[in-house]
């Protein structure tokens, strides 16, 4: 699945475009390399997400094409961090 999409189903930020504008400014990063939004995500990848003084670093556990609200949350698991952006 596409990182931007991802952010998205997992709820992690809200909306697919604002995802997709933080990847193609450099402040998403999966393993330790800056991604694109295109960039392909799988389980146990470490996405770390900076916006202004926030930031985010979680385990994927799941890639799911549909997942309802209360499923996102298991999607992934913050290792440090706040939970959304």
């Amino acid at each position: 699945m596409r990182l931007d999409k991802y952010l998205k189903v997992s709820r992690i930020i809200k909306r697919r475009t604002v995802a997709k504008e933080a990847c193609d400014t450099g402040r998403v990063s999966i393993n330790g390399k800056v991604a694109k939004p295109g960039t392909e995500v799988n389980v146990n990848d470490i996405i770390e997400i900076r916006f202004g003084n926030r930031m985010l670093k979680a385990e994927i556990l799941d890639v799911a094409e549909n997942v309802k609200k209360e499923g996102a949350a298991a999607m992934y698991r913050v290792v440090e961090g706040e939970d959304t952006f």
